[in-house]
């Protein structure tokens, strides 16, 4: 009777503990990037302008989060394929469908990858696919050593 009763136990925590493994399925997603605008975002979206998809879908990234000069205030900078725009008003120059992905760097991660008078952040534009070198990725260096 008592080696009934453990074989039962056994046999529940073993179907217990099945139902709990996380089998892959076909349509599982990667989770979103909170800091990335991709290609397929902007083109189901129909946007005109990446000023137009970044003010829709991610409308903080447009303003700098606080003064860090009352005199001459950090704003958020545009670079385009690593080429310095200007500020945020520059987005609405470039059209959505000729854009790979748009990227957001706040101001910490700007100022180590640009320099100082980025604090207020960067929105960086690339024309170009995202690679799998993140040394590489929003350079535009892995376009320059294709010959």
């Amino acid at each position: 009777m008592r080696t009934t009763l453990i074989r039962s136990a056994a046999l529940v925590l073993t179907v217990l503990g099945a139902g709990c493994v996380r089998h892959p399925m076909v349509n599982d997603v990667a989770p979103l990037d909170h800091t990335i605008i991709t290609r397929d975002q902007l083109l189901d979206n129909r946007f005109l302008t990446v000023y137009d998809a970044v003010e829709a879908l991610h409308a903080n990234w447009l303003a700098a989060r606080g003064p860090d000069s009352f005199q001459t205030p950090s704003e958020v900078r545009v670079y385009l394929d690593n080429i310095s725009l200007g500020g945020v008003d520059m987005l609405r120059n470039i059209a959505s469908n000729t854009v790979s992905y748009v990227q957001h760097f706040d101001g910490v991660s700007a100022t180590a990858r640009w320099g100082l008078d980025h604090g207020a952040g960067v929105i960086y534009v690339s024309s170009h696919p995202r690679t799998s070198d993140p040394q590489q990725q929003g350079t535009g260096l892995a376009h320059a050593a294709s010959p």
